[in-house]
């Protein structure tokens, strides 16, 4: 009955093998290069957008060569933080209880096992890092302008780990029997032949929407950042759908009770939303006073 009424999906998350090495390249990790590559992109072109407003009287190869060399140093710190605070949170957050019976698998990273709140808190951290290392020469890339750029692209990216997750057939819904529950033949963590919810389809969907959202606005204010408004947008949207739809989520940490009243992701997500909040009320006392 289930094979005609959801979506049974079971792909191979393998697309081929380096030839010689025979390492796997997976979608995952295709996905998860997509949305660091396009960020790229988009933030040198951010940079490029504030260093032109900041310094008008530079030629702009100069300007360009400048957002080059920043986009560089901020990726750099953003991937090698990123990823250690992401790695560090899954283990610490998640799944505590087995690494500290087997701490050589905490450096078995290809394995999987990466925490998006983790994730957060190590680009904060390359964040600081990034601001105390050119404060300066680029006195104006502070750290809420440089979180108002980093945080377009991070939904983005956001978006397509998501979709890497779906294909992994990992962070798997609730039993479902709506018509667009999805049957994983080889899930991650069990559940195997039930309907569940799309939950990784859902938030990958909303964190591109957000994106659109964030990059519309960047662009109505001519490009302008440094307060923290889309940063604030950014933390309090994506952490409170986070927050919600994780009413959605099998349980994924072995440190709280199922019984518990609120989740791992839950509880990680209340100091992310604070935070976005109060950077919204802090830009309106900014605008208050400037009128």
């Amino acid at each position: 009955m289930y094979l005609f009424s959801w979506l049974v999906w079971d792909p191979n998350p393998i697309i081929f093998k380096i030839p010689f090495w025979q390492h796997p390249v997976t979608w995952y990790g295709v996905l998860f290069a997509l949305g660091f590559l396009v960020g790229y992109f988009l933030i040198r072109r951010i940079f490029g957008v504030q260093l032109s407003l900041c310094k008008r009287e530079e030629g702009e190869k100069s300007i360009k060569l400048q957002a080059i060399t920043l986009t560089d140093h901020i990726t750099v710190l953003v991937v090698l933080l990123g990823i250690i605070g992401a790695r560090l949170g899954h283990i610490f957050f998640y799944d505590w209880l087995y690494y500290k019976e087997h701490p050589f698998d905490i450096i078995k990273i290809w394995e999987g096992g990466l925490a998006s709140h983790g994730g957060a808190i190590g680009i904060l951290i390359a964040i600081c890092v990034f601001t105390l290392w050119h404060r300066r020469e680029y006195p104006s890339f502070t750290f809420l302008a440089t979180l108002d750029a980093i945080v377009i692209p991070a939904a983005f990216a956001g978006g397509c780990i998501r979709i890497g997750n779906f294909i992994n057939q990992e962070i798997l819904g609730v039993a479902t029997d709506l018509p667009w529950g999805v049957i994983f033949m080889h899930p991650v963590e069990g559940a195997r032949g039930i309907p569940l919810h799309p939950v990784q389809l859902y938030e990958s969907l909303f964190y591109f929407l957000v994106f659109a959202f964030l990059l519309i606005l960047w662009r109505k204010m001519d490009g302008r950042l440094g307060l923290g408004i889309l940063a604030g947008w950014f933390f309090t949207l994506v952490f409170t759908f986070r927050f919600f739809i994780e009413y959605l989520k099998l349980p994924q940490s072995n440190l709280i009770s199922e019984k518990a009243l609120l989740n791992m992701g839950q509880i990680l997500s209340l100091p992310m939303i604070l935070f976005g909040l109060l950077l919204l009320a802090t830009y309106k006392m900014h605008v208050k006073r400037e009128k």
